[in-house]
């Protein structure tokens, strides 16, 4: 039949290891040659053993034929899984046009301990001081903080642990697991050599209810005789100074480690290495580690085979057994944080200042290795990380504030010798280096991107290079903040934001595959949310960011709870997702609409019932960030300077209702998803009411609101918070507020999302397209032609007057825009949940010659693109297999549209071609169409 099957994945990943989902989801892609191919049924195998899967069984499961035109998202329904086993398995395929395929090629998982009596070892602790407890500041405190050492040592931090074992291995191994976790990060070492290849494990959770283990399959790295195991500890996100104010003991003052080996011999036996009183500990060459600060390594204190058998430990001490107590222990799930790329340095310089700086041409997350010839021992080399140079070329410490020294120091042993920082990161582009002997040579300085591995799935291209860059930017600070968690910025709080994610999930999902990295985040959010239903402004919540009697929490931050399980549904068709956050969002839905009821604003006063009783619906109490960075509101122009709060406390009345709106909205749709009618129902008509109450007290009628900014104008058309008749005269006031800006955006974090298809929604694509090549301040092309490489926390970040200001040159929040582009102009979109049906609708009228955009859905890689000249149009399309798109050829004549040379109506693949008043509407099954035509449209209404 010409179709096959291929990229099985489990949960997302390829051949995961060590998950604890009992009934995990299968999802494969289908391939073939030929046009509208489409799954009618399959048939999934399931076995213990590769020979058994490829013979009669048994099997764990053998689905029988099952008729589903769907390939994702298939839930194991087989006999219960076992702890430390792994599964093989297969799929095949009928197609809808008939035939079937041949099987697939084999994959896997691998389960984890799924019980807690798989776990022999126990928390083991070295005998430690506890790490100290910083002295709190606020906010005030924190912007003004001078206290920073530039070249301190630190002796308020700690050495980081070293822990070893050694134990015997008494014949041939078939197979060796590691399964292990900490209490802080951990880096493990076997018989010499590294274990794995991930970095700051176990990651940064909400420890208190959820603590992932990593396995390793360390099969290669175990011999017969003597062996080693070790690991070395580091404060991390546990103990360690982090967040806004560089607070320490969030989870904990001291370290420890659980780790349990397991060998299992040819002949069957199984031995068992677990983490105990056995083990012993020293300090070593890493004299302190902290992942905000920095590290220093001082290679006097090396002990070289540490980590081998036969080393002598004779002078360590034994660690101290504190418990079986294993705490909330799950297994890693989604990717974890890796090397993901290297980049050369691309100049030395030596600043007006006299000082000597390695410029990477490129801000990103991560750390620097360096190699050093012929130095003398004992020599202190600094390196010290920035984004920036200020307007003169000098270094400038961008970040400041407690702990956000971002250096790092290396002592020499002498001789040709190499560094790079184990348990920290930095986010910059700049690095000043001190007391390096002789010349600094950049060949020497290596940058080392470190990010969460997660696939790329999107590109987007066009005419205009500027447009090329701003998407580059956006990727690049996409990379550096999702490094475990989905951060603001890679270097002054690296918190989890969650007013930031929400706002940019769309264009995440689009740039790479974030499905098990944003469910995994959920998991912390549901962890966190407070008892009375309130869902934290960052996850996992730290103990710095608790506004005290101001809450902690507000609008368009929280319905991060809501919004995100709706977007990781909507761009992957996962309905587990909704299944398991439907109790979290139901709790905040239900926290707001208490807030909204039991609270009025202060110094109302009404005697009209009607006004009163709507009050019930408005949520206009209490403290917002509101649509945050409205750029007339918070920011100088002139000068650059920022007032934050300001914008907040303006906008804050208005902006809730608008997003109280929005979350029920998505409640009624999630119910209805999960079949859950009566809850839509409720939602749906609190959503009427809220609505209603808003337009009732807010709207003018002549469409004027209160809150006389774009922003606020966005959101309520965006939402719908206004009647139908009643939408042209909110536009209007939009159209004059951005006219009166002189055709520049003046939108917040909450309103920038929506701004670009409110306006073509309402028929002014015109002026979406006139603010995506603005290149007035403030602009996305403003800060491609400033040189900006990531997206910037600010827009003014450097004036246009030239002045650079400390604030972050990497928050991807602004970079939401993305997902516009792909979707208005490439004009790749999607019309059902995953991915299932595509919709391609390029804006031909954009001024680009052309663009194109590709993405790898749940279903397969597809993409879109056109290009123009001559008024002559073309209009490439990939439909993978088993999905399906709607193609608007807009100017087209229905005779006019030709296919591989012929007309298109008839070519293969094409369902149906409708003529319309905008052009022509196409029908297309599966496959890879290019469609050309002799234009002769007019711009989009």
């Amino acid at each position: 039949m010409g179709m096959s099957v291929g990229r099985l994945r489990c949960e997302y990943m390829d051949k995961p290891l060590g998950i604890d989902i009992r009934k995990p989801r299968l999802s494969w892609e289908l391939s073939s040659s030929e046009r509208g191919q489409a799954q009618a049924s399959y048939r999934v195998q399931v076995a213990e053993s590769l020979k058994a899967l490829a013979g009669s069984g048994p099997y764990a499961w053998d689905s029988g034929e099952v008729a589903s035109s769907s390939p994702i998202h298939v839930e194991y329904q087989g006999s219960a899984l076992a702890s430390k086993r792994r599964y093989y398995w297969r799929v095949k395929v009928k197609a809808a046009s008939g035939g079937e395929s041949d099987w697939s090629e084999p994959s896997y998982w691998e389960m984890g301990l799924l019980e807690k009596s798989d776990w022999k070892a126990h928390w083991i602790e070295p005998v430690q001081s506890p790490v100290r407890t910083e002295p709190k500041l606020d906010i005030r405190q924190m912007m003004n903080y001078k206290d920073l050492d530039a070249g301190g040592d630190h002796p308020e931090l700690l050495p980081c642990p070293y822990i070893r074992r050694e134990f015997a291995v008494s014949g041939k191994v078939a197979r060796a697991r590691l399964y292990a976790t900490a209490h802080g990060l951990y880096a493990l070492e076997l018989n010499g050599s590294r274990v794995g290849d991930i970095e700051f494990a176990p990651e940064m959770t909400a420890y208190q209810g959820y603590l992932m283990y990593q396995t390793y399959d360390v099969t290669p790295l175990v011999c017969e005789g003597a062996n080693c195991l070790g690991a070395i500890l580091a404060d991390g996100w546990w103990a360690g100074r982090v967040g806004m104010m560089g607070d320490s003991c969030h989870y904990g003052d001291k370290l420890g480690l659980l780790a349990q080996l397991e060998v299992e011999y040819e002949d069957g036996r199984i031995e068992t290495i677990a983490s105990d009183e056995s083990f012993k500990f020293s300090d070593g060459a890493l004299r302190y580690s902290d992942i905000f600060i920095g590290e220093r390594y001082d290679s006097g204190y090396e002990k070289t085979g540490w980590s081998a058998a036969g080393f002598d430990d004779s002078s360590w001490k034994a660690v101290e057994a504190i418990g079986k107590e294993l705490g909330p222990l799950v297994a890693q799930y989604g990717e974890g944080v890796k090397v993901v790329q290297e980049l050369k340095a691309q100049r030395g310089l030596v600043t007006p200042k006299g000082e000597t700086v390695i410029d990477f041409g490129q801000i990103f997350a991560g750390r620097v290795r360096i190699r050093v010839k012929g130095a003398k021992a004992g020599i202190t080399i600094g390196l010290e990380h920035s984004e920036i140079l200020d307007e003169e070329c000098n270094f400038l410490m961008n970040i400041m504030g407690r702990h956000k020294d971002q250096r790092d120091a290396y002592v020499t042993k002498g001789g040709v010798e190499s560094f790079e920082p184990r348990f920290t990161f930095h986010g910059f582009r700049y690095v000043r280096v001190t007391g390096y002997p002789g010349k600094v040579n950049p060949a020497d300085f290596t940058g080392v991107v470190l990010a969460s591995a997660l696939e790329k799935t999107g590109s987007f291209e066009c005419s205009d290079p500027r447009l090329n860059r701003l998407q580059e930017n956006i990727l690049w600070s996409q990379r550096s903040n999702m490094l475990s968690i989905p951060t603001d910025c890679p270097q002054r709080e690296r918190a989890g934001w969650t007013g930031d994610i929400q706002i940019f999930a769309p264009t995440a999902c689009f740039n790479m595959d974030v499905g098990p990295f944003l469910s995994r985040w959920l998991r912390n959010v549901a962890v966190d949310q407070l008892p009375n239903g309130e869902v934290p402004m960052v996850v996992p919540f730290l103990k710095s960011y608790s506004l005290g009697e101001l809450g902690n929490s507000s609008a368009g931050w929280g319905d991060a709870a809501v919004i995100v399980p709706w977007v990781l549904y909507q761009k992957y068709g996962d309905k587990r997702v909704l299944e398991e956050n439907y109790e979290t969002m139901r709790r905040w839905v239900a926290y707001i609409e208490k807030t909204a009821r039991e609270n009025v604003p202060e110094g109302f006063e009404s005697k009209d019932p009607e006004r009163i009783e709507r009050q019930k619906y408005l949520w206009n109490t209490g403290f917002h960030f509101g649509d945050w960075l409205t750029p007339s509101v918070s920011i100088d122009m002139a000068t650059g300077e920022v007032d934050m709060m300001k914008s907040a406390f303006l906008t804050k009345e208005l902006i809730p209702t608008c997003f109280y709106a929005h979350s029920t909205y998505l409640m009624a749709r999630i119910s209805k998803v999960l079949g859950k009618e009566a809850e839509a129902k409720n939602y749906d008509e609190l959503n009427r009411k809220v609505r209603d109450a808003f337009y009732k007290e807010y709207v003018g009628a002549d469409g004027k609101l209160p809150l006389h900014l774009q922003g606020a104008y966005v959101l309520a058309l965006a939402f719908d918070m206004v009647p139908e008749d009643k939408r042209g005269a909110l536009v209007a006031q939009l159209l004059d507020l951005i006219k009166a800006n002189e055709g520049k955006l003046d939108t917040g974090f909450l309103s920038v999302p929506f701004l670009m298809d409110v306006l073509c929604d309402s028929g002014h694509i015109d002026v979406a397209r006139e603010l995506l090549f603005q290149s007035g301040c403030p602009s996305w092309i403003y800060e491609v032609e400033k040189g900006a490489t990531t997206m910037w926390e600010a827009w003014q970040a450097i004036t246009p007057s030239g002045k650079v200001m400390k604030v972050s040159y990497n928050h991807y929040a602004f970079g939401c825009v993305g997902d516009w582009l792909y979707r208005k102009i490439a004009g790749f979109d999607q019309a059902a949940p995953g991915y299932a049906k595509i919709l391609v609708d390029p804006d031909l009228d954009c001024g680009l010659e052309w663009a194109r955009a590709s993405y790898r859905s749940a279903y397969g890689k597809a993409a879109a693109g056109w290009k123009r000249s001559d008024g002559n149009v073309s209009v490439d399309v990939t439909v993978p297999p088993s999905a399906r798109a709607t193609v608007k050829l807009r100017g087209a004549k229905l005779g006019g549209v030709f296919e591989g040379g012929k007309a298109a109506s008839g070519a293969p693949g094409v369902v149906s071609a409708v003529q319309g008043p905008e052009g022509v509407e196409l029908e297309i099954g599966s496959g890879s169409y290019r469609f050309e035509y002799a234009a002769e449209w007019k711009a989009r209404p």
